[in-house]
Order: structure tokens, then sequence, then C-alpha cells
């Protein structure tokens, strides 16, 4: 897993990758709940832990009566709290693997745009940037929104949410956090 320098030094890596792996597992039986669904986050936070409990644990769940040892049953319980710790958001390997998750759909945002020649705005997704809190990570993505603008000068186009990608960018130059 790639990180700033800076940042690096005071992640534990291996941890965020992880993480990184097991924070989507829910959604294999859950879906991809997003806010547009109009399901309270609340009830998506107990359908996401149910089935990470069912997915992780040897009692009731996906691994019940498989005959688990004991370190089979270790491992579920490892990644249930690898899971937990990234829902929980309160250290800083899961706060970064919530910035690179977002950062991410930044990073897809551009691409998609460049594929498409400039024949599509995607700019709907650049509020995301705002969620991003780790000041490393904010100018990873002030470096990608400022490569969104160069293409959309150079396909001759203004696009939407252009100012709201300026200010964002204009806030980490100063260093607002």
């Amino acid at each position: 897993m790639l990180a700033p320098a800076s940042l690096a030094s005071r992640l534990n890596i291996p941890h965020c990758t992880q993480m990184a792996l097991v924070h989507d597992m829910a959604e294999c039986l859950v879906g991809d709940i997003t806010p547009v669904d109009g399901i309270p986050k609340e009830e998506k936070n107990r359908r996401e832990a149910t089935t990470m409990k069912y997915l992780t644990t040897g009692s009731g769940g996906l691994l019940a009566g498989r005959g688990l040892d004991e370190a089979v049953r270790r491992a579920g319980v490892g990644i249930e709290a690898v899971w937990r710790e990234y829902e929980d958001n309160e250290t800083l390997e899961a706060r970064f693997v919530h910035d690179v998750d977002k950062l991410e759909l930044v990073l897809q945002m551009v691409e998609y745009e460049r594929r498409g020649g400039g024949d599509r705005d995607l700019g709907d997704f650049v509020p995301v940037a705002e969620r991003i809190v780790l000041k490393e990570m904010r100018e990873w993505c002030a470096d990608v929104l400022r490569e969104r603008e160069e293409f959309w000068r150079g396909v001759g186009k203004e696009v939407s949410q252009s100012g709201r990608a300026r200010a964002f960018i204009e806030s980490v130059e100063k260093g607002d956090d």
C-alpha cells in the first residue's frame, strides 16, 4: 500500500492493507448502500455488523458446523476486529484507509472523464474530496484535482464543481485543515 512518506513512517502499513481488504466485506452480501439509497445510517450499520458477524464467526454464521479449529475461529475474530476498527474510524490507520477510499473515488472520476475524452463531466463526485481528513492525503487529492483542471482546460470545456474543486485546492495550499 502506497502512502506519502511523511505519513507512511507513522502508519502500520500491513495493518492498513488488511483493513483496506476487509472494510467492504459485508457489501458482498448487503450490497453497496449509499446515501442515495435512503437507508438510515443506523440501519446500514446494523446490516453490515450482522453480516460481518455471519461471515466471521463459527457459531451460527457462514462457518458454523464446519469443524473449525481454534486458529480459524481466531482469524474470524481478528477480521471482525479490523473491520470494527475501520468502522469506528478512531485510529490513524482507519482514518488513512477511509481517506484512501475517498481518494480512489476521486481518481476514478478523473480517469473516467479522461477516457471519455471530455464527453462526460463527473464533477458530482468532487465533494468527496472535502471529506478527506489527513493533511498528506488532502495534498494528494489536490494534486489529482489540479490534473483534472488541466485536462478540462485542455479540451476547452468548463465543468461542474470547478469552483468547489478550486476552493478545495486553495484550502490545501493555504494549509486550512
